[in-house]
């Protein structure tokens, strides 16, 4: 799983019927720093429920396909949950 921050919401004017009622956002990558980390995507949000400024965690390819219902809807990226509370110890730093 990666994670990213929604910074956008996209609205289709025409949709696959297997994604009618999907949200779809866009999400910015982030690295293992929680640092901005190559270009936008657009993801089907499988929760329903997050919104701008979150921090998610997603899913890519074949695997994206799988967390929506009904399975196997053409997607290369899915929200699959909605992060809380983040802990990245420091290198060297015990857990």
């Amino acid at each position: 799983m990666l994670l990213g921050r929604v910074v956008g919401v996209v609205v289709p004017c025409v949709v696959y019927e297997g994604l009618k009622g999907t949200p779809m956002l866009c999400l910015q990558p982030l690295d293992k720093a929680g640092k901005p980390k190559g270009r936008t995507i657009v993801a089907a949000d499988a929760t329903r429920m997050a919104g701008p400024g979150e921090l998610v965690y997603y899913e890519g390819g074949r695997e994206a396909a799988l967390a929506l219902d009904p399975w196997f809807v053409p997607v290369d990226h899915a929200i699959v949950g909605i992060v809380d509370d983040l802990h990245i110890p420091e290198r060297g730093a015990e857990a």
